[in-house]
Formats: structure tokens, sequence, C-alpha cells
């Protein structure tokens, strides 16, 4: 079958998808097989369509960014500046605000992808995938919707674009079954109109969790924020323009922590001080914790003056379910409510459905000794991945390439696009969608070289034929 994708390399026909006309059967796919249909799989699949490349994109719902289409609320912007928020080769039209709403953010993405012919294999559920050394392919198991039938895609590149935010994140709470109100996770809520006059309890305070909350308070809600350890709030502008702007320029010529402190600096001045109100700040400055953890800080659209105001109030960990409509918090206090919203968040499905074991794989620009090869376990493999501009050593337990919440191993920013044997990982770099088009830029760049490879050396083989 690699001899077909050399053959298939040499075809210079403009077809970008491929699909198996019976399902149960396996297809051979032209170019990369990319993994889901939101931002980080249409910058691929744009890029790659640049550079002449096909591929094909399976996603497991009905369209494109099913996240931004189906579980998000009505209020959504963008909380960065849409400058900051740009994919690949097309910007936002000129009559969009400064931060788009998440209706102006679809229209983009559908525009975008009917730009680029991107066609998504819609309904395919990847269930399974695997590299077959033997072939040099990597086989992927997808059930075709509705129907009981999967059908195995093969390529030889496999790009994972299904995103961070891929499965909703619920916290077991003792006793959630004998709450007689509702609960409902941050991806059902749309709307605070039809809580009006109830008594909410938002369990999270990030970005999310606090526009909820103002958006509770502004349909006549009475929203508590739960909230369990600290947290960064900054105004979301400051000096006329955006603050992830102002960092961005600032980092430029300073290191993050004394970024981190002007920027503390100048929120205490515009908001205050945020734990005199029950929102203690970490330790580490809010950039810092961004680049170590993943966790953006809280750029304020509203909620912090109704916070100050008493109208949002704050609440402690939640222990337990009381019963009835009672919730317990660490501090032993009890209250009632109406309802509680999860805004807990998502993760990345990735380790239930991606499987590389016996490995040791080593990110590096050159081929070295890996400094725990003496150590390796019986049927591990070294494998060598040149990466340009780093030296990144990485020892993967069984080979896994994620942790167990979804998250990419490889967390330098220069690396984490790239795994072993035409693997390749877009939009896991926690850097948002900003870092998802530089990922997205890289990986359909290494793709398009080999690709060409493949061709040339597909077109010599004729030649030495005849």
């Amino acid at each position: 079958m690699q001899d077909q994708a050399a053959a298939d390399a040499g075809n210079n026909s403009p077809s970008r998808q491929e699909d198996s006309s019976a399902a149960g059967g396996c297809c051979l796919v032209r170019g990369p097989i990319i993994v889901g249909a939101g931002p980080s799989g249409l910058a691929v699949a744009a890029t790659l369509s640049q550079h002449a490349v096909p591929f094909t994109v399976l996603e497991r719902s009905d369209g494109i960014a099913d996240l931004w289409t189906n579980r998000t609320y009505d209020r959504l912007r963008l909380h960065l500046p849409k400058v900051f928020c740009e994919l690949p080769h097309v910007g936002f039209p000129d009559d969009f605000p400064a931060y788009p709403t998440k209706h102006d953010f679809l229209r983009y993405l559908r525009n975008y992808a009917e730009r680029f012919a991107v066609s998504p294999l819609f309904g395919r559920t990847v269930t399974a995938a695997r590299y077959d050394a033997a072939a040099a392919l990597w086989r992927v198991t997808a059930a075709d919707g509705d129907r009981a039938a999967t059908t195995e895609y093969a390529s030889p590149w496999l790009v994972v674009a299904s995103g961070e935010n891929a499965e909703v994140v619920v916290p077991k709470v003792k006793g959630r079954e004998r709450f007689a109100g509702e609960v409902l996770h941050s991806s059902a809520y749309r709307s605070g109109e039809r809580f009006k006059g109830m008594r909410v309890l938002v369990v999270g305070c990030g970005n999310s969790g606090m526009e909820m909350c103002l958006d509770l308070c502004e349909h006549g809600a009475m929203p508590f924020m739960s909230v369990r350890s600290g947290v960064h709030v900054l105004p979301r502008e400051m000096f006329g323009t955006s603050t992830f702007g102002v960092a961005m320029k600032l980092l430029k010529w300073l290191p993050i922590k004394l970024v981190d402190r002007f920027l503390l600096l100048v929120a205490k001045m515009v908001l205050g001080d945020t734990e005199k109100h029950g929102l203690r700040r970490p330790k580490l400055g809010p950039l810092e914790i961004k680049n170590v953890t993943g966790k953006s800080p809280v750029l304020d659209v509203g909620a912090w003056s109704l916070i100050k105001s008493g109208n949002i109030k704050i609440a402690p960990e939640v222990e337990s379910f009381t019963g009835g409509n009672g919730v317990r918090f660490v501090d032993g206090n009890e209250m009632d409510f109406d309802a509680v919203i999860f805004a807990t968040g998502y993760k990345s499905n990735v380790p239930s459905w991606l499987k590389v074991r016996g490995q040791v794989v080593v990110l590096n620009q050159t081929p070295k000794r890996h400094p725990d090869c003496s150590r390796k376990k019986k049927n591990d493999t070294l494998i060598h991945v040149p990466i340009a501009d780093t030296r990144v050593w990485q020892h993967t337990q069984d080979g896994e390439l994620f942790t167990e919440d979804g998250k990419a191993k490889a967390q330098q920013a220069t690396s984490s696009w790239r795994g072993p044997n035409g693997l390749y990982c877009v939009g896991f770099s926690g850097r948002g969608l900003l870092g998802a088009g530089a990922d997205a830029l890289n990986a359909a760049a290494d793709i398009a070289g080999r690709w060409q490879a493949m061709a040339a050396a597909a077109a010599g083989a004729k030649i030495s034929s005849v």
C-alpha cells in the first residue's frame, strides 16, 4: 500500500477528498488524513490546498466547528481582538467588530472552508488510529454516522486536529443525584433568560464562568460563582488597546516575569484589589501560568463591576449536594439553589483513540543517543524525529504522545506539532487560535515536502521502467 501511496502522490488530480464507496471497507486516501473540522483542521486543510496537496477531513458532527456551532452560549465573543484570531491566509472582514461575535466567527469559518474547497466527511467518528509499521501507513477507523458499519482510512500521514475541547469536563460531586434542581454543563447553556428570578450557582471562574454570571445578572437571575483556586482577572483593554496586544509587545523586549508584574500593577490600578472581593490571585503571574498550565487569565467584559457591587456573589469550592436544593461548600456553609451550572471546561478525547505504543520518542534536530537508552524496556524502539531549531528529548511511557487529560506531551511551541512516523498535532500547543494557525503552517509545509518527495520518486520510477 505504500507503493500505491507513492503512485497517488505522482497523480496531479486536483481532488481534495477521498471516501470509501462501501461502508465497512478500507480506503487508501490521497494525501493526509485530518481528524477534526474545527478551526485547526480547517487551517491545515487550507494550507495543504495552497501547496496543492490533497487531503481527507474526518469530522464526527454534521458540520464544521461543532464546538462553536452547538456548544457555546449566545452572547459569546472572541476574547482576543480579531487580529490575533485569524486563520492562515485569510483575515477577518473589515466590517467585523474588533471582538467578533460567535455568529461572526462562524460566518468567517464557513467562508474560509468554502474558499479553500474544504469539504469534510461528516458523521465520521474516529474510534481508533494506529501506525502500521510494515506498510508505513496510519490506519484510522471511523464509525459512519448512524450506521453500524465502520470504514478504515489509510495514509502515510495523520493530522490530529480534533482540539483540546472535544469532551466536556464535569467534576464528580458527592450527592449530585439527590439535587432537586437543574444541573447542566456550560456547553448546554445558551442564555440566562430562562433562569430569571432563580438562584443559580456557577461552578468555575474562568472566562466562560464569569461571562455566564454576567449574562445571568442581565437576565434577572441571582448568580453565585464557586471559586476553587486562585484566578487572575485582567481588564480586557489597557491604554486604549487590548491587554493581550500590550503583553505581546512587551514580551519582545522584557522577560515574562517583568511583563506579569506590569500587567498586575495596571490591573490593580484599573480594577482594584480582587482579593478583597473573594478572588485570590495565584502566586505565579498570568502569563507564566498560561505557559506552565495552559490556563488563561480572565479578561473582564463586565462581570467584575457586578462582583464588586454584590450582584454576583463569590462562594467557596463545592463540597457536596445535600438533598433537595441544598449545596454544601468546603467552609461548611450550605445554601439552596434552583440550578447549578458547571463551567468546568473541556478536554481532548485523543487518548481514547490514538495509540502509539512500544516507542521511545525522541524529538531532536540530529540523531543522538537517548539518555535513557540503557534503561529501555525490552520492546521499546528508538525513533529520531528531525525538528528545526530545537533540542527536545521526550520519553513517553509506553509511547503515549498525550497526557491522560488530552494535552500533547511535547510542550515546546517549536516542536509540539510533530510526532513520529508522519503524525502531526495541530491546536494542542495551548496558544489558542494564533498557535493553531502556526501549527497548521508548519505541519502542512512538512507534509507538502514529503508529498513532493514521494511524487518525485514516483516519477523517477516511471521513467526508469520505460
